[in-house]
């Protein structure tokens, strides 16, 4: 063979050994890149899936968004966690169940935690472990139910009352603050001045409870009696008292005998509160009948009942009532609560109940409605002589006037007795 031909035959089998280099490199590359992408979508994402509900395996179209305005929807994350390893075979977005229960992948790989969230036309709630939840589930003040499937059921709702103390604290009151705490329940305690003086750790332990502060005057008297700068000191001296007590003023207020007018809520400037339900406790003085005057009495969803925890029959009915009412389905709110929860912003204005019927034909200052937004202020229009329409002064802000002053500092039908 000459030389030629020679020289031709190598470089023929130089081009064959490169040729095999170079398809052996690219077949290393492409199994380099399988590899990444099996890791990634075999384990990586998998392990940032997690979000309730489905079955194994089934996929879903409908990809589920956040909604990141509202502070109560469910936020996007990974899954984290040694126990998120058993879930790196779920390859696929959608519903998935382990033994912890039912979660929710996205297709980003990630999943649904800490709130509510609409999938499929369906609302959910994941905790914050990325599981729907069932049966009730509170959020704030408002208590939700989710029915077995983990699907919202707007149509069960727990009842919401108010249950307020007046002219205490007392030497009863740490009584039913241990039934208050014992039972998860919340209560406003409107408070004497001078009686604050007497019982400061009662009253810092009402705010360790979740109660809420308010005021009923120093002394008790008569507003009606009293100048504004008279009526401004009984509020003021109050306050004084309640912040070396506890650390904070009054949210809120009650006059003696439920007498007041729009001159005396301008003067303390918080919302007064008068009551749907007065169990007449200061009247009676008798557990049994104390207990069923409430047990028996109106307690629509919304109602702001009236007690004293300065008498030891009242504090027994109550220690008696709080754990029955919740056993019959009730939530025990402060008044603030409930305002909050039926979406109302309190005014410097009167209150007696939060009724849907009595937010729908507009008796409640500051109701926005139905939404989360709105109006803070949806009281009538001011009349000539500056007091709202439909509130007149002593008003509830119901259609009935729950107190007129016959001259003796009492109300015809109400009082609050001390």
């Amino acid at each position: 063979m000459d030389r030629r031909a020679m020289r031709e035959r190598m470089r023929r089998k130089q081009r064959q050994l490169r040729r095999r280099r170079i398809i052996k490199l690219v077949t290393y590359a492409v199994a380099a890149v399988l590899a990444v992408i099996f890791v990634v979508r075999g384990v990586i994402i998998p392990i940032a899936q997690r979000v309730g509900g489905g079955k194994p395996g089934e996929t879903q179209e409908v990809q589920a968004e956040p909604v990141a305005a509202d502070p109560n929807a469910a936020v996007r994350q990974p899954l984290k966690g040694q126990g998120d390893v058993s879930k790196v075979s779920a390859l696929t977005p959608g519903w998935h169940e382990d033994e912890n229960g039912r979660w929710y992948q996205n297709a980003d790989g990630t999943y649904f935690a800490g709130g509510f969230q609409e999938i499929s036309g369906v609302q959910y709630f994941f905790n914050d472990n990325g599981y729907i939840q069932t049966g009730w589930v509170t959020k704030g003040v408002n208590d939700y139910y989710f029915n077995d499937d983990g699907s919202y059921n707007p149509e069960k709702k727990r009842p919401l009352l108010a249950l307020t103390f007046d002219d205490g604290p007392g030497e009863y009151t740490e009584e039913l603050l241990d039934c208050l705490e014992e039972n998860n329940a919340h209560a406003t305690f409107f408070m004497l001045g001078q009686k604050v003086q007497e019982y400061p750790d009662t009253v810092k332990r009402m705010l360790e409870l979740g109660c809420e502060i308010g005021s009923h005057s120093w002394d008790h008297q008569n507003l009606y009696n009293l100048d504004m700068d008279g009526v401004s000191k009984q509020f003021t001296d109050t306050d004084n008292a309640l912040i070396e007590a506890c650390g904070q003023a009054a949210t809120v207020a009650r006059a003696p005998y439920g007498n007041w007018n729009s001159d005396i809520i301008a003067t303390v400037g918080k919302p007064f509160f008068m009551w749907s339900l007065d169990s007449l406790d200061w009247d009676l003085k008798d557990v049994e009948l104390d207990y069923n005057s409430v047990m028996n009495g109106d307690l629509t969803d919304g109602s702001v009942i009236l007690m004293h925890d300065i008498h030891q029959p009242s504090v027994e009915a109550a220690k008696r009532l709080i754990p029955d009412l919740i056993a019959k389905g009730y939530k025990l709110v402060t008044v603030s609560e409930m305002a909050e929860a039926k979406n109302v912003v309190l005014q410097n204005a009167s209150y007696s109940d939060f009724w849907q019927s009595s937010l729908d034909r507009g008796a409640v200052a500051g109701y926005a409605g139905n939404s989360t937004e709105g109006s803070t202020d949806t009281s009538s229009e001011e009349t000539s002589d500056g007091d709202s329409e439909g509130f007149e002064d002593g008003d509830d802000g119901n259609s009935e006037d729950f107190t007129s002053d016959d001259g003796d500092g009492t109300e015809d039908g109400f009082s609050d007795g001390e």
